[in-house]
């Protein structure tokens, strides 16, 4: 039982012995107490049931439980006390049985405990009473206090109904904020949530700390605030998990801060929860796999073209967005979320000074507003020779004297600073004569040169440069020179491979065109021109036998012979060029008649292998045929708006694609697969689309003299070379500003040029070497191309400040072919 129930009813029995000597007045006075004490009860909760019938207060039950004193009426004999406790003890488990009954059961067993603690005073009483007091006056205090008993339950009767119209009216006139608490009455005791809905706590997902200093939880449906339950401190929790045989599964629910006793389901889903298992029983994790979508794979795609190298970077708005914000972040313009909440808990927080203590270092450099002191840096301690009695070897000889004042206009040549001299002791010393001077040197320097911190990287040479492949692990590449070709007596301007790699054609600055075998360097034709030949280019196709020359102002289409190539291939070329097409196929405009003239070629010309004559109004400079070999681009040497002409072989028609003049055009080339031409100015190449007839894109270089370019096989990457040593990559799907520029050459690049099987790339200029490079693009479109120099290869000799002027690629092998000034034709394998 626990102790304060002994207690209390250790005060029952005192107050049933001390009745009979109470005055009347005295009893009034306690039926008051009664009456009021049942009204009380009438107002409390059903947690106060089992002590409805009390007759103490709380005052007086604290008195019990913790006043010595009280127990002073009981202690005059140990009998007494011992027969006192004896009748506790048997009321004890005589109310501890009747507390799972009713409220009128609790009234009976109240009445008869008091019977009990009447009885037991009497049986007490000849023990106490050792004075003399006889039986009969004991019979008349058990009969007046039956008669009391009798009062007491006649005045409840006649007065609950007043008490309960008392109580209805004072509701009334209370309050709101004066209401009884909506949440003292715990909802979960009957075990019936139904009615959970009407009691809900509306403040919502908030945290519950919010109202810790408020004597309410939140507000119920209706608005009303629902108050917290009174809180148990230590004591009391103990005192329940004694007596409460259902402490250990009882939590506090956070919203409403009432006791929840968990059921036996809920005890077995946190068992569940604790043992790592699926919450509900029934739920079964093997259950058949249900596939609701197929494992095929579509075989068409949705698109029916891949996805354009741009839309897998990341977005330009974006990226200067997220920039902008975090230049305010490190700026401290803009403050994050947590950076906000720690400035306003600073700024509830209490500030405390230290009156009487001294401030560290960091803390005046804080109040005198130094932000990041940078000590002055210390002099050097004093040497040997700064002593006062330095040792002979410092000491300055005769000799060493003499320079000393030599050098007296010159003091910052002297060995030191400063005379050393001996002195017998420190006290023959005398004072400084600089030393003012010196001092005020010294702050002027610490106040003229303020200190800063500089940020060092420690980066070594090796991390600055890039980690690229081995060159063995990308070979084949040509690595010497296997063969010289010499026959020209000028300038060698360009060469050409034709479409099977076996044979090569030059021309150069001596008016002569010559055909070689590539694999022997054997001449086996010279056709001799008025002019000088400045480009050569050999039809792709293999079906004809042309090669197209550049002499001054007119561009020659020539049929090697039979002996060059098969004979077959060259007689179904001159049956085609003999025969000129139909003449309302031939109808130009007067703009094109003006620039271009297509001419009949002579007898003597035919019989030197000439076999088509296109005449312009300014020299052809450069010459590129389309893939498919129909179609010839020629460049004119200020030409203007006319300096890119198209000639269509097959209808023997030119056209002048640009109405208008965008630069000093130096070089045009066709797209390798799609209806386009790149158009190189001086400082930007420009590419057009034929069938639209509009420009397409506008490809910034950033040179200052464009002199040639080469397009990638696959048509997705441009190389162009300038005069300023520069080799610029364009990724034509990435950007219209160079992917790279290589800077591999010391003087002006004049040749680039393109593999068509291997992934290298070679360039030329005025300088003494061929570079060749390893330029692999992927077909996959986030990954960028590779671009590797492989291997510098030694040029020819120089002439006129030039070096090598072309430079062309076999078809199948990983040979190159250049075209040297010394008058030579160099293939390296």
């Amino acid at each position: 039982m626990p102790p304060f129930r002994i207690g209390l009813l250790k005060r029952k029995s005192d107050t049933k012995e001390t009745k009979p000597k109470v005055s009347d007045s005295s009893q009034e006075e306690s039926d008051d107490e009664k009456l009021i004490s049942g009204q009380l009860d009438a107002d409390g909760d059903d947690t106060d049931s089992e002590h409805e019938e009390e007759e103490a207060s709380d005052h007086e039950q604290d008195e019990v439980l913790f006043d010595d004193s009280a127990d002073s009426t009981l202690g005059e004999d140990e009998h007494v006390a011992d027969a006192s406790e004896e009748s506790s003890d048997l009321e004890d488990s005589e109310e501890d049985d009747d507390d799972d009954e009713g409220t009128s059961k609790e009234e009976e067993s109240g009445d008869e405990s008091e019977k009990s603690s009447v009885d037991s005073g009497a049986e007490s009483g000849p023990v106490h009473t050792q004075s003399g007091a006889s039986d009969s006056e004991t019979d008349k205090k058990s009969k007046k206090d039956k008669r009391q008993k009798v009062k007491v339950k006649k005045d409840r009767g006649q007065k609950t109904e007043s008490s309960i119209d008392r109580l209805a009216d004072t509701i009334k006139k209370t309050s709101v904020t004066q209401l009884k608490p909506v949440g003292q009455k715990d909802e979960y005791e009957s075990g019936d949530t139904s009615d959970e809905e009407d009691r809900r706590n509306t403040v919502g997902d908030v945290p519950m700390w919010w109202y810790n200093e408020y004597p309410h939880v939140g507000y119920d449906l209706d608005g009303r605030r629902i108050i917290k339950p009174p809180q148990r401190d230590q004591i009391d929790e103990f005192l329940k998990k004694c007596e409460d045989p259902e402490f250990w599964r009882t939590v506090r629910d956070p919203s409403t801060g009432q006791d929840v006793i968990l059921s036996k389901k809920d005890l077995k889903l946190i068992h569940r929860l604790r043992e790592g298992h699926v919450p509900d029983p029934t739920h079964d994790e093997y259950q058949p796999w249900v596939e609701w979508f197929t494992r095929e794979v579509l075989q068409t795609p949705l698109r029916a073209f891949p996805e354009h190298k741009r839309s897998f970077l990341p977005s330009r708005s974006e990226q200067k967005q997220v920039a902008r914000i975090v230049h305010a972040l490190k700026m401290g313009w803009t403050k994050t979320r947590k950076q906000l909440a720690d400035e306003r808990r600073k700024k509830r927080e209490k500030n405390f000074y230290n009156l009487w203590g001294s401030t560290t270092e960091e803390e005046e450099q804080r109040l005198r507003g130094i932000h990041k002191h940078i000590p002055a840096p210390r002099r050097a301690l004093p040497s040997h020779a700064e002593s006062y009695n330095p040792p002979p070897e410092y000491l300055l000889d005769s000799k060493e004297l003499k320079e000393w004042n030599k050098l007296s206009e010159t003091p910052w040549k002297r060995k030191y600073t400063f005379l050393p001299t001996q002195y017998a002791s420190l006290r023959q010393v005398p004072a400084y004569e600089r030393f003012t001077r010196e001092r005020f040197l010294r702050c002027l320097d610490l106040y003229l040169a303020p200190r800063a911190i500089k940020m060092r990287l420690t980066i070594s040479p090796e991390d600055l440069v890039p980690k690229l492949p081995s060159p063995r692990d990308l070979q084949p590449f040509p690595t010497s020179e296997s063969l010289v070709m010499r026959g020209h007596v000028g300038l060698v301007r360009s060469v050409d491979f034709d479409p099977a790699g076996q044979y090569v054609v030059s021309g150069g600055d001596d008016c002569t065109l010559r055909v070689w075998e590539s694999s022997t360097g054997r001449c086996l034709r010279t056709v001799r021109l008025a002019e000088s030949v400045s480009r050569v280019a050999w039809i792709p196709t293999a079906g004809l036998s042309l090669v197209a020359a550049a002499a001054g102002a007119r561009l020659l289409l020539l049929n090697p012979g039979a002996d060059v190539g098969a004979h077959r291939v060259a007689q179904r070329t001159d049956d085609l060029l003999e025969e000129p097409p139909p003449k309302h196929d031939v109808q130009v405009d007067e703009r094109t008649s003006s620039a271009v003239e297509w001419q009949r070629v002579t007898p003597e010309e035919w019989a030197r292998g000439v076999r088509l004559a296109i005449s312009h109004f300014k020299p052809v400079t450069h010459v590129a045929w389309h893939a498919r070999g129909d179609y010839l681009c020629a460049t004119l040497r200020e030409g203007a708006s006319r300096a890119v002409v198209v000639h269509q072989v097959s209808r023997r028609r030119s056209q002048l694609p640009f109405s208008r003049a965008k630069g000093l055009v130096q070089c045009a080339l066709f797209h390798p697969t799609r209806p386009l031409l790149f158009v190189a100015t001086q400082r930007v190449v420009r590419v057009y689309d034929l069938v639209k007839q509009e420009l397409v894109r506008k490809l910034l270089t950033g040179a200052q003299w464009i002199s040639h370019m080469a397009v990638h096989p696959a048509g997705d990457n441009l190389l162009v070379a300038s005069y300023d040593r520069k080799c610029i990559w364009f990724d034509l799907e990435l950007s219209s500003k160079p992917y790279q520029t290589l800077r591999l050459h010391g003087g002006a690049v004049r040749a680039v040029a393109f593999h068509r099987r291997y992934p290298l790339f070679a360039s030329a200029g005025d300088d003494d070497n061929i570079i060749v490079s390893h330029g692999m693009v992927y077909n996959d479109l986030l990954q960028n191309p590779l671009l590797v120099p492989l291997k510098q290869l030694r040029a020819g000799g120089r002439a006129e400040e030039l070096c090598v002027l072309d430079v062309r690629w076999h078809p199948t092998q990983p040979w190159l072919l250049a075209a040297g000034a010394d008058s030579t034709l160099r293939l390296y394998t």
